[in-house]
């Protein structure tokens, strides 16, 4: 099991070392990381996140409620409680506290999760895939793009756009409406053919690659930092929020089966998405694409210490 674990996340911290090296060659600056970071923001993610969504089976999801409502409160419930505490106990901004809610209730499922919980639950593994990926792209990532558009403001502090026109702005990015009309044409059941998913996966393939890449130049640009904040966000991630789905799932007296599921898929690191986003509004970027780098790096270990209790 330690090999499915390293094998499904040595690939994020390679990308990201090469990501580094490429900003210490000077082959890649800050601004040109940008410029990845845009092709995938306005093309590739968009265009996986449809195909992941048009080609679900809702019928299949739908009928594993426990695991709907174990990750709808690992990955929705948590990430409110998350932004409110970060928000208002901790008074960061909207924009930052919507990117760290994202950063610590957002397990890279789709990544991390096909290798190791398809090999340790094999076929069922596919239901909690699915229903992250959803809760993902339909919810957590236009509510993320939402609030950092509700927190831009004017040179003089002021808010830069209306309530109504910070709202229109952040549903005509891609990465919110390509989701939404994945999920209506599953929704009346229609089909694509396998030729044009395969083609716009083509170009979604390279979502995490890029992103992970740019993320290491970031990485460079602004240094990696393990200060408080960065910690905090990892110990979150990485043991807090599993440990109280565990609890959760133990309250609700789930079934054995889909407490390991839950817990494991919460313990997932976190996703690239959010660096994305923050390189993209460009809030935080030193202390999200630290505790990318760091979540991805001790996931490792904690991971495995999730696996070994619930084995």
């Amino acid at each position: 099991m330690f090999d499915t674990i390293l094998t499904a996340l040595l690939p994020i911290t390679v990308v990201l070392i090469l990501g580094y090296l490429a900003g210490y060659h000077q082959d890649f600056s800050k601004d040109q990381a940008g410029v990845l970071n845009k092709m995938v923001m306005l093309y590739a993610l968009p265009l996986s996140l449809f195909s992941s969504i048009a080609t679900s089976s809702m019928s299949e999801i739908l009928k594993e409620k426990e695991i709907l409502l174990g990750l709808f409160i690992g990955m929705i419930v948590f990430y409110l409680v998350v932004y409110l505490i970060t928000r208002f106990l901790f008074k960061q901004n909207s924009r930052l506290s919507a990117l760290i809610s994202l950063t610590i209730a957002g397990p890279a499922i789709p990544f991390v999760g096909v290798p190791v919980l398809g090999e340790l639950y094999g076929s069922v593994s596919s239901i909690p895939i699915a229903v992250g990926s959803i809760y993902m792209n339909l919810f957590q990532v236009p509510l993320t793009i939402i609030l950092l558009n509700l927190g831009v403001k004017n040179t003089d502090g002021t808010q830069s756009n209306s309530f109504a026109s910070n709202i229109i702005n952040a549903v005509k990015q891609p990465v919110v409406w390509a989701p939404v009309l994945g999920l209506l044409f599953v929704l009346i059941d229609l089909k694509f053919p396998t030729a044009l998913i395969d083609s716009f996966t083509l170009l979604g393939k390279s979502t995490g690659g890029v992103a992970l890449f740019a993320s290491g130049i970031i990485l460079f640009s602004y240094k990696v930092v393990f200060n408080k904040s960065v910690l905090a966000i990892v110990l979150s991630k990485n043991i807090l929020i599993p440990l109280a789905i565990w609890g959760v799932s133990v309250l609700l007296n789930f079934p054995s089966s889909v407490l390991k599921e839950t817990v494991i898929t919460m313990s997932i690191p976190t996703a690239s998405v959010v660096i994305m986003l923050a390189i993209q509004y460009e809030e935080g970027q030193q202390t999200i694409s630290s505790a990318l780098f760091l979540s991805s790096v001790l996931s490792i270990l904690t991971m495995g210490f999730f696996i070994f209790l619930l084995s």
